[in-house]
């Protein structure tokens, strides 16, 4: 849904196969179905990025539809907000395991692949949150500051293998963001911080994607782009 929906119509709009990822296999599936009706070749795979064993099962059957994996998009995100005195172990916990682990157990799953043939194209997810940081969301923030981190690391560890490791810092209109966009308590707050005034719709972001896993940004990588409307100009 949102952004990871509108990223999968546009990397099929521009002719690649694709895995459509979800944890709720019914909602891959029906994405997977309207790209395949757009003339695309498309499958769903239910997945839960947190846990390694499904992650192995879902790049498994990515590379028995299709042979490979030539791009990796790591958007899988949760919220669990709390203040930093009211969070439960659990909320952090959780919140830590889909964002950053989840991040970590798709790229090392696809990686060996990538190195071997020497090629690939690994687009992470991050967040100005994990730039400036955020009231309400210490989980969240932790965790996209974390994926930054990891975004470096491994573009230096890659590097030589011909795989460009880059991430994305978005600001769209979509499910997890709809509280701070429609609450009279904090959408104007919010908009305020937003140069362009106004959030993006996950259309506008999808082509930044497109472009990271393109022949364009072929000598591209360890680099995070905001495509936040200027929220992050400091």
């Amino acid at each position: 849904q949102g952004i990871g929906a509108a990223v999968a119509a546009k990397f099929a709009e521009s002719g690649a196969r694709v895995c459509a990822v979800d944890l709720t296999l019914e909602r891959a599936e029906a994405l997977a179905a309207t790209l395949r009706d757009r003339g695309a070749d498309a499958i769903g795979i239910g997945c839960d990025v947190s846990r390694r064993d499904e992650v192995a099962t879902m790049v498994a059957a990515a590379q028995r539809r299709f042979g490979r994996v030539d791009i990796l998009v790591n958007n899988a995100g949760i919220i669990r907000p709390a203040m930093l005195h009211r969070m439960t172990g659990a909320q952090w916990d959780e919140v830590l395991a889909v964002h950053l682990t989840g991040t970590f157990n798709c790229l090392q799953a696809v990686a060996p692949g990538m190195m071997e043939r020497r090629y690939g194209r690994i687009i992470n997810l991050t967040s100005a949150a994990g730039v400036l940081g955020t009231i309400g969301q210490i989980n969240y923030s932790a965790a996209k500051a974390g994926i930054v981190g990891l975004t470096m690391s491994a573009a230096k560890e890659l590097a030589r293998y011909g795989i460009t490791v880059n991430a994305i810092a978005p600001g769209a209109a979509t499910p997890m963001t709809e509280t701070i966009r429609t609450d009279d308590r904090f959408r104007d707050k919010y908009l305020e911080r937003i140069p362009m005034g106004r959030w993006a719709e996950p259309e506008e972001i999808a082509p930044v994607f497109v472009f990271f896993a393109s022949e364009a940004a072929s000598y591209v990588t360890g680099q995070v782009l905001a495509a936040d409307g200027g929220m992050t100009i400091r």
